[in-house]
């Protein structure tokens, strides 16, 4: 081969095993919504009267999605990102299988408890993996953020197919064959790490210790307070489009579609916001999206029918156009050494305490309805707006001689928000 044939292979692989990551985030999201969407079949062949009561066995997922992200991100950073995600597909893969075995809701509590444990790797290390060498980094984390979103919208579209002709045991199934098919390409087709990403050399100056608490409490809220948001509607759209839609559609695999086709157009706002994000000032930006939140959420407490439906879209889009700001203000204030440590810090916290929104959706909306779930959603969201304006402008300044292509061409600003 000659030489000048080399750089287009490596490309080439590159493109490929980039591709498998995000393909990866489409698999996550997938997975932890199977149980959501088909809750109501699951829920008769365990015997139980309602899908409320079934719902709350699905805590377990989410809380290790969310604690066990800081281990992830621990292992990722100190024995490598590589080795970490091919643990990711395998693992994910089996845990699956386990899910489709079980014959009582304690067996599939504990299965997808597991099946959690391995999710919580995907976003402290595959996102990290995938920005450390970008120089569009919010156009990055929207084409992941575009292929997490579809995952969702695969959840509902291919959830509901296949449980109407094959089962619900069988929507777990596709799934993990899918994970350890990408496991088997991926450890081909990605090159050995190297030195893990704690040891490599610093690549931009540090914030002061005052300002990066500031950061650091500013990502926590907004990440805990989206993840609410993010579990309460992905894991309720299902009922919720099955109550508001009822005098218009009933059957289940065209409710599906209708859930497919909200989740895809509301995905595309991701590529739109991470596009922007490289454009425009984060903290004006974050602030449009996340106001918008409040009035779609009280409009949409209100609304049955197609009204709804257009609602639905519009607050969905904003609710997914939220979500690449968190990875966009790591990357612009932490160093590519301890992303995953920080990220999968940020996860520990926001979705153990978001995990509460799977266990209090059921009994919640069995107790007020969804109008009432709404209007609780506008609430959360004004708090997301109190902490988005509390984000500091001042990025992090690269060192002479030190050059990190993740991070934004900006000119230093020393003014505070």
């Amino acid at each position: 081969m000659s030489a000048s044939a080399v750089p287009a292979v490596v490309h080439e692989r590159r493109a490929a095993w980039e591709l498998l990551l995000n393909v990866a985030h489409a698999i996550d999201h997938w997975v932890l919504l199977i149980f959501a969407t088909a809750v109501s079949s699951i829920a008769v062949d365990f015997g139980f009267a309602r899908w409320e009561d079934l719902m709350p066995y699905a805590t377990g997922a989410f809380f290790a999605f969310g604690l066990g992200s800081l281990p992830a991100g621990r292992l990722g950073d100190t024995w490598g990102r590589r080795p970490m995600m091919l643990t990711f597909f395998f693992g994910l893969g089996a845990s699956l299988l386990l899910v489709a075995l079980a014959q009582g809701p304690w067996q599939i509590a504990a299965a997808l408890t597991l099946m959690g444990v391995f999710s919580a790797i995907y976003h402290p290390v595959g996102i990290p993996m995938l920005l450390r060498d970008t120089a569009r980094p919010g156009r990055t984390i929207g084409i992941n953020g575009l292929a997490g979103n579809l995952g969702i919208a695969l959840a509902a579209l291919l959830t509901g197919l296949i449980v109407k002709y094959a089962g619900w045991r069988a929507a777990f199934v596709a799934p993990a064959l899918v994970s350890i098919a990408c496991g088997v390409l991926f450890a081909r087709l990605s090159p050995p790490e190297g030195e893990p990403p704690t040891r490599r050399k610093a690549a931009a100056a540090a914030l002061p210790a005052s300002l990066l608490l500031r950061v650091v409490a500013v990502i926590t809220v907004i990440a805990t307070t989206s993840a609410l948001l993010f579990n309460f509607t992905t894991n309720g759209n299902t009922e919720l489009l099955r109550e508001r839609m009822s005098a218009v559609v009933t059957d289940p695999a065209a409710l599906g579609v209708l859930l497919a086709l909200v989740y895809a157009i509301a995905s595309f706002a991701q590529l739109l916001v991470g596009t922007l994000i490289d454009r425009v000032p984060i903290k004006r930006l974050l602030l449009s999206i996340v106001a918008l939140q409040v009035p779609l959420f009280l409009l949409a407490a209100q609304a049955h029918g197609w009204p709804f439906f257009v609602l639905i879209v519009l607050f969905m889009g904003v609710v997914f156009g939220a979500i690449p700001f968190i990875d966009a203000i790591i990357v612009r204030f932490v160093d590519d050494r301890i992303r995953s440590q920080v990220t999968g810090a940020r996860l520990a916290i926001s979705f153990s305490i978001s995990s509460a929104a799977v266990y209090l959706l059921g009994p919640m909306v069995k107790a007020s309805g969804f109008g009432f779930l709404l209007v609780t959603m506008a609430g959360i969201a004004v708090v997301t707006l109190a902490a988005a304006a509390w984000l500091p402008v001042t990025a992090r300044q690269q060192p002479r001689g030190v050059s990190e292509t993740a991070a934004p061409a900006r000119r230093p600003d020393r003014r505070r928000a």
